[in-house]
């Protein structure tokens, strides 16, 4: 008996009129890569590597990616659980609302951000009269466009783990007399937890490549505002091998980032 996965596949070669676009379009994604790999300064690699300016953008990149996911997590799960949980009014144009950074052009959320939170802002010019706290240009303003731009990607994988668990553990946890704080911590925290996981890995992932909302709402200054994509782009002008190595580095992130998650949004198992 043919098993259910062969029973799926349809017999026969696939048409040419499908195959070539297809190779085409595998070919136009992966030969950049492949000259990015064959143009690389493999024999200096090391030494480029520890150059005090790639060792700067490095830890500023991983410094501010990681501070960015953890700012996600701590907003982005909550309002998750809320738009999964929560029968509210408008919870589709909330929805939508988180979605929005997805297709909006990174510039022009740093030209918002801007807007908000700069000196002249509705908020920032506020903050800065009142604390004395400013944000642009600075490395707390580059945490928050990632933040920003990366917090869809970990709301969305947080909801949709949550309408995928059981909701008969929680429900057995409120006739225990559980109140919602304890169900949530105890039952739905554990219950979604790879879901939170996997939105975190994306969103830090997002948040180490971003370019445009940073460079538009942090600037760009070595050693304060300066990461990995601003000083690819900087380096392209001036030096372009560094601007490959540097290339690597985030090339060599994207691929661990899709390996680590490969049974989540790879696998079509």
């Amino acid at each position: 008996m043919r098993s259910a996965r062969e029973a799926d596949r349809l017999p026969g070669r696939p048409p040419w009129v499908l195959l070539l676009p297809a190779l085409a379009g595998l070919a136009f994604l992966v030969l950049p890569l492949l000259g990015l790999l064959v143009r690389a300064p493999w024999s200096t690699l090391g030494t480029r590597l520890v150059e005090p300016q790639v060792l700067e953008a490095l830890r500023l990149s991983l410094l501010t990616a990681t501070l960015a996911t953890c700012l996600c997590v701590l907003l982005g799960v909550p309002l998750a659980w809320t738009m999964a949980r929560v029968r509210f009014p408008g919870v589709r144009l909330v929805r939508a609302l988180v979605t929005v950074p997805l297709v909006l052009p990174p510039v022009v959320g740093g030209v918002a951000l801007l807007l908000v939170l700069g000196r002249r802002g509705l908020v920032g010019g506020w903050l800065d009269d009142t604390f004395g706290i400013t944000f642009p240009f600075t490395t707390a303003g580059v945490v928050l466009a990632e933040t920003f731009v990366a917090m869809p990607f970990l709301v969305i994988s947080v909801e949709g783990a949550l309408r995928a668990a059981d909701l008969r553990y929680e429900e057995a946890a409120a006739t225990l007399g559980a109140d919602r704080w304890t169900i949530f911590r105890r039952v739905t925290l554990p219950l979604v937890a790879p879901g939170v996981a996997a939105g975190a890995v994306l969103c830090w992932a997002r948040a180490l490549g971003e370019f445009g909302a940073t460079i538009t709402f942090a600037g760009n200054f070595p050693g304060r505002t300066q990461t990995m994509p601003l000083a690819v782009y900087l380096a392209l002008e001036t030096d372009p091998q560094a601007a490959i190595v540097l290339s690597l580095v985030l090339l060599a992130v994207s691929v661990l980032v899709l390996a680590a998650l490969r049974d989540r949004w790879v696998s079509t198992a």
